[in-house]
């Protein structure tokens, strides 16, 4: 049995160009189908926030036409509803990097909120990513990976190949001219080795012990990969 870290942003608005705060939290999909492949995998999850938290999700992402269909809807909030887990968050300030075999950020637009600015999560990025352990990162969360960056710019995920939500998915959801900024575009100014798939479809890219998913659908397999380098790594 392996310890796996779930690093969810404490969010529950995100602040677009013209100041107002669109409700928002962590992707239902993205924390219910690795918390599920980690748990069928026999694996104990722990949840850490900034502040000790407790992640709020982002009701959107609970409607049938988000989650593809109210069948889907129903599973995964009874999933978010038995994860005591999210109940009890530990802060990130507390977190031992160290107890953990692999770290999982999922995304939600809340950590273009919080954790794309958050020194502790920065921390806790750069000490994974040295750490060799599997560090797995989906859709909008690789925007904590601007908060590695020195004061001189430099982030050790520099020109690592990886993925996250891209601008064509972002005007899809109708937030590519309200927002601030675009994951996307920061991700290749950092500079990275960004690529992408198909809109909507699941695509991960592994670079040394970094995993990243592009979007919601990619959190599934995310998991899976991360679940399968644990196990190859106990053998």
């Amino acid at each position: 049995m392996a310890k796996i870290l779930c690093v969810l942003t404490g969010a529950s608005y995100w602040t677009l160009k013209d100041g107002h705060r669109h409700p928002t939290g962590y992707w239902a999909e993205e924390f219910v189908a690795p918390y599920s492949v980690f748990t069928a995998a026999g694996h104990e999850v722990t949840v850490a926030t900034p502040h000790g938290v407790v992640p709020v999700v982002d009701t959107m992402s609970l409607e049938p036409r988000m989650a593809g269909g109210e069948e889907n809807s129903l599973q995964e909030e009874a999933v978010i509803e038995s994860a005591d887990e999210l109940r009890h968050p530990v802060p990130l300030r507390d977190v031992r990097l160290e107890d953990y075999d692999a770290v999982y950020y999922p995304g939600g637009h809340g950590p273009m909120e919080d954790l794309a600015v958050d020194p502790e999560s920065g921390e806790l990025l750069r000490r994974a990513l040295a750490s060799g352990n599997p560090l797995g990162i989906v859709c909008h969360a690789p925007a904590a990976i601007l908060a590695t960056r020195d004061e001189n710019g430099d982030t050790p995920f520099a020109n690592y190949r990886l993925t996250g939500f891209c601008n064509e998915e972002e005007a899809g959801v109708g937030f590519a001219d309200r927002a601030k900024w675009l994951l996307e575009d920061e991700l290749k100014k950092l500079p990275t080795e960004y690529s992408r798939g198909p809109a909507w479809e699941p695509y991960t890219v592994a670079d040394r012990n970094l995993y990243t998913g592009q979007n919601p659908a990619s959190s599934g397999p995310l998991a899976q990969e991360l679940v399968e380098v644990l196990a190859a790594a106990d053998r």
